[in-house]
C-alpha cells in the first residue's frame, strides 16, 4: 500500500525480519522494506494505522518498541539485490524495489513459468 509508514504497523512487521525503513517514511507498492527470515517474499501492509477509540488505557505496553532500521548503502544494495528486484537511487535515498510493483501481477508472472524478469 502507498502512504506513510506507521510505527503501529512496523511493530508487527519487525517480528518477521530485519527492517530497512523507519516510521514516517513514504513507501509505495512493491517497495522492499526489510529482509524476511523466511526464504520467500512476504507481502505486508506497513501503512496500517491503529484504530482510534474513545477508551483510554493506562497500560504501558501500548507504546511501540521498534528496533532501529538497517541503513542501506549502495554497496549493500548491490550485494543484496535478487532477480526481479531493482535498486532505486535518488539524491535523498537508496531504496530496493520489485521490478513488477503489483504483488498479484508479480505472483502471476512467477506462476506463468516464462522468464518473468527478462
Amino acid at each position: 500500500a502507498d502512504g506513510v509508514l506507521t510505527s503501529y504497523a512496523l511493530e508487527s512487521v519487525q517480528e518477521r525480519g530485519l527492517l530497512f525503513v523507519s516510521p514516517g517514511m513514504q513507501v509505495y507498492n512493491g517497495m522492499i522494506i526489510g529482509e524476511s527470515t523466511k526464504d520467500h517474499d512476504v507481502v505486508v501492509n506497513p501503512v496500517r494505522a491503529k484504530k482510534a477509540t474513545n477508551v483510554r488505557t493506562v497500560l504501558k505496553d501500548d507504546q511501540t518498541k521498534l528496533i532501529p532500521p538497517r541503513i542501506v548503502q549502495l554497496e549493500d544494495a548491490i550485494g543484496y539485490v535478487q532477480p526481479g528486484e531493482l535498486i532505486e537511487v535518488t539524491p535523498k535515498s537508496i531504496r530496493l524495489r520489485k521490478l513488477i510493483l503489483d504483488s498479484e501481477a508479480r505472483r502471476s508472472a512467477e506462476r506463468g513459468g516464462k522468464n518473468a524478469y527478462n
